[in-house]
């Protein structure tokens, strides 16, 4: 069992080891086991997010003529914790079209519908952001050599990234 899988408050431990000890005939913790609890409970990650739903900024999605333009992108990468341009780069693959990055929005030849930019970005974050193991967000990419892993800064997995 991993410290992240934990979810209890230090009072309700104490609450529940108290009680414990209680029904088991021991008048009270001893001091000991006392500081043995506050040093793990020390040692168990904090969460970075509030451990609500995670709810990523809507693509603000622009066309005109031959371009679209997502007016939000720097925002939406601030928000996964991701390179723009590594984000761009998966967009620009997924969409089979030229694209630049300039300020804080992303421009694409072609003409692309809210939906579509939606569901690629709902792909990146499937792919390259949520943990495979525990599901949350709190992730970093690291390469090493020719390989990308995804490292989880919530429960400490590392899980491989395949190649598309």
């Amino acid at each position: 069992m991993t410290p992240s899988t934990f979810n209890f408050s230090k009072r309700r431990l104490i609450i529940q080891v108290s009680f414990y000890c209680v029904r088991a005939g021991l008048k009270r913790m001893s001091k000991d086991y006392q500081s043995l609890l506050d040093r793990a409970l020390e040692r168990i990650p904090k969460k970075k997010h509030s451990g609500e739903r995670f709810e990523l900024p809507r693509p603000q999605v622009t066309s005109a003529k031959t371009r679209t333009w997502i007016g939000n992108f720097k925002e939406i990468c601030d928000y996964l914790n991701r390179d723009p341009h590594h984000v761009l780069k998966f967009l620009t693959r997924e969409l089979a079209t030229a694209a630049t990055f300039e300020g804080s929005r992303a421009i694409f030849k072609g003409r692309f519908g809210r939906e579509s930019i939606q569901h690629l970005v709902d792909i990146y974050v499937g792919r390259y952001v949520i943990c495979p193991i525990c599901g949350r967000p709190d992730t970093k990419i690291a390469k090493e050599a020719r390989f990308l892993f995804l490292d989880c800064e919530a429960c400490g997995a590392r899980s491989s990234i395949l190649p598309r």
